[in-house]
């Protein structure tokens, strides 16, 4: 079974390049048998495999720096400098050169596999048809980031925590145990660095959250100041496994800080990316919103469109394949997202079907799969 031999070699590649939590890799493995989209997004690697030879015609294409492993639970919302709420690609830590087409498929197949577990509730053909436009004018008009203001009242009925979900955030990250291991000095420095008073005290915790960088290490200062809670997350970075699957890994740049600094984007002054390292501000607007915590009012074809738009604001960064990027999309067949799409569904299933049928899902996910983080 392909699917268990990639995840052996790859987990055994990470463990020669960091100190893994091998806990959280334990809860991993039984989160990926919950469901085929939850599968995807921690299975980037095994992705990186297949895409290349299922959909051969579609990855002959002009090659972007992108976000690699792109997934319709992959966006949510920070603050940038002036204080103003804006939406987007919220992380990129398997950043790689690619063709431009890969984005692009990754993210209809997951909304293809969310809406067959009814977390989304649009048709393939129709959330294909979306994203390629958004993504086209996107282009076409030199992107532009989503600020949440009073013209984007969709975006916030579909991303903006309530209070109460912003209570729950507070109380769930209070809920996490304090950190098992202790960070190095250096990690300590760059959370230290990001609080907002020197001296202030703060307890590390051990915040199991998200799916595909589970076992990395992550140290998350909890802290209170002026009568609010701050939290950090200080993340391990690694080449993007996009490499491991070519065998390119070796000596590999990571490419998260590139990718920021390159795209059409309103920058999270909380970020910050250090060598093999990115530390960052969490909170209720500073986070991933999952797709079980949108709002019951979203629109669901536009949402598509605008994750598109968002996927043409990060391939904008390689600005010398724009017109080439341009001319493939417009020799490209009319269906050609949502046929290679319904490739990479089929496959991912069957892999997904093997990981089923051999590990047995966690028993309370609550903490590990809704912290947003």
């Amino acid at each position: 079974m392909k699917i268990f031999k990639a995840t052996r070699k790859y987990e055994s590649w990470l463990r020669k390049n960091l100190d893994v939590f091998e806990d959280d890799l334990v809860l991993k493995a039984q989160l990926l048998a919950n469901n085929p989209f939850t599968f995807l997004r921690g299975t980037f690697y095994r992705w990186m495999q297949l895409f290349p030879k299922i959909c051969k015609k579609a990855a002959d294409a002009p090659i972007v720096l992108s976000v690699g492993d792109l997934h319709a639970a992959n966006f949510g919302t920070w603050r940038d400098a002036k204080d103003e709420l804006i939406w987007g690609i919220n992380d990129f830590d398997e950043a790689a050169h690619l063709p431009y087409t890969q984005d692009l498929i990754r993210l209809a197949t997951s909304v293809g596999l969310a809406s067959a577990t009814a977390e989304l509730k649009i048709s393939l053909a129709e959330a294909g048809d979306a994203i390629l436009d958004g993504y086209h004018a996107g282009l076409e008009k030199g992107g532009k980031p989503f600020v949440i203001d009073g013209d984007r009242d969709w975006l916030r009925k579909a991303y903006v925590q309530s209070e109460h979900l912003a209570e729950k955030y507070w109380e769930r990250l209070n809920q996490c145990p304090d950190a098992a291991k202790e960070p190095s000095p250096e990690v300590q420095s760059m959370l230290e660095a990001s609080l907002p008073s020197n001296g202030l005290e703060y307890r590390l915790v051990h915040c199991q959250a998200g799916v595909g960088s589970l076992g990395r290490p992550r140290f998350t200062a909890l802290a209170q100041w002026q009568g609010e809670f701050v939290a950090l997350e200080a993340k391990a970075l690694i080449s993007s496994a996009a490499l491991w699957a070519k065998k390119k890994h070796k000596g590999a740049e990571i490419q998260y800080e590139d990718v920021l600094a390159r795209a059409v984007r309103r920058l999270d002054p909380m970020m910050k990316v250090y060598e093999g390292w990115v530390v960052r501000g969490l909170a209720p607007d500073r986070c991933r919103i999952e797709l079980s915590e949108l709002g019951p009012e979203r629109d669901e074809t536009r949402m598509m469109r605008a994750m598109g738009w968002e996927t043409a604001n990060i391939h904008l960064g390689t600005r010398a394949a724009l017109k080439d990027v341009l001319e493939d999309l417009k020799g490209r067949k009319p269906n050609w997202l949502m046929k290679s799409a319904e490739k990479m569904v089929t496959v991912t299933l069957n892999d997904w079907e093997m990981w089923r049928d051999q590990v047995t899902p966690p028993i309370n996910t609550t903490m590990s799969t809704k912290i947003g983080l």
